[in-house]
């Protein structure tokens, strides 16, 4: 049993804090923020230790009513690994704190791989961060690919990939602070970021993303034309995604037309804010042309990480050396299927 610290308990922080909760081989030690509003005042109501961050935020905490358990420090000086979910400039200065104190760590997809020299993806490459120091659970749209590449790469059919991704333009829970309408917003750079960042874990892969900013808040959309080392079947390529237990097979057919209705389909499951852990790719809408293949799905940019943010975790510490044991039991807990 490993004791686990959440610095930063916003969008990320909170939903790692919940998946690390339904864990039985770690614990929540707790969750620290310098916010004293709805958001943390949620974690109280869900009983979790609460740690201020900077010295005022312990007085506005106090002043708000919630029970401080200590500062920063403080937490660190319980637990064998900390993952951090903070905004970029935030987590950069914590990571001086962390090596300091000797503590593992983990940063989210945000931070340059440098942060931590390794970055992750449990399906790719969880041997190489067996009881390492730190590592990058690489972003959302970044995860996708990964997911998706190394499923055709396993099954020997991956040549190389170039991808279309659509983003949304902020977070649903900040839409009401700025974003885009009325416009979509090409990103100046091909590549985008996410095929170096790829490359970051598997270097071996070839592929080249290009990415535009689209006025919606709900999710992510890829449209990618992949060169197969041969020709293929469309079912030899749906038997390699099916490979991933973290890839779930959609119908468009089936009334899943667009990202809100995917959304619904798994608020219907039951899924905690929604969430969709797996990448949504639409069966139905795969064709393969002798040895090429095009197919489109939907990430869940709030989400999809979760999972892999606790495989890191067992991988980091040791508690788990087999990544399918992990993957398996990650799955297990947090419903998928």
């Amino acid at each position: 049993m490993k004791n686990i610290a959440i610095i930063g308990y916003g969008v990320i922080g909170k939903r790692v804090a919940d998946a690390i909760n339904l864990q039985d081989d770690m614990k929540l030690e707790g969750v620290c923020d310098v916010i004293s509003d709805w958001r943390i005042q949620n974690a109280v109501r869900k009983e979790y230790n609460i740690y201020a961050a900077t010295a005022e935020a312990e007085i506005e905490m106090n002043a708000s009513g919630i029970s401080v358990k200590g500062n920063m420090k403080d937490l660190l000086d319980k637990v064998d690994l900390v993952v951090d979910c903070t905004p970029k400039k935030i987590a950069a200065q914590n990571v001086k704190i962390y090596k300091e104190k000797g503590i593992k760590f983990i940063v989210q997809g945000g931070e340059k791989h440098e942060t931590t020299g390794h970055s992750f993806s449990a399906e790719n490459n969880y041997q190489s961060a067996i009881n390492i120091d730190a590592t990058r659970v690489v972003s959302c749209n970044t995860t996708s690919i990964l997911r998706t590449l190394t499923a055709l790469k396993r099954a020997d059919l991956l040549d190389y990939a170039r991808g279309t991704l659509l983003r949304r333009a902020t977070d649903p829970w900040e839409s009401h602070l700025g974003g885009i309408m009325n416009t979509m917003v090409p990103e100046k750079d091909i590549p985008s970021h996410q095929g170096p960042d790829a490359k970051s874990v598997d270097p071996d892969l070839d592929v080249i993303t290009t990415a535009i900013k689209v006025p919606q808040t709900l999710s992510h959309m890829h449209y990618w034309n992949v060169k197969l080392k041969k020709q293929a079947t469309k079912e030899e390529v749906l038997n390699a995604f099916k490979t991933s237990t973290r890839i779930k097979l959609i119908h468009y057919d089936q009334g899943l037309v667009s990202n809100n209705t995917i959304k619904e389909m798994f608020l219907d499951m039951g899924r905690p804010w929604g969430d969709m852990y797996e990448v949504a790719l639409w069966e139905d809408m795969l064709k393969v042309v002798g040895d090429e293949l095009f197919y489109a799905y939907v990430v869940d940019n709030q989400a999809i990480v979760i999972p892999e943010t606790i495989d890191a975790i067992r991988a980091l510490t040791g508690i788990e050396t087999d990544a399918h044991k992990s993957i398996s039991k990650t799955n297990e807990s947090l419903g998928i299927h």
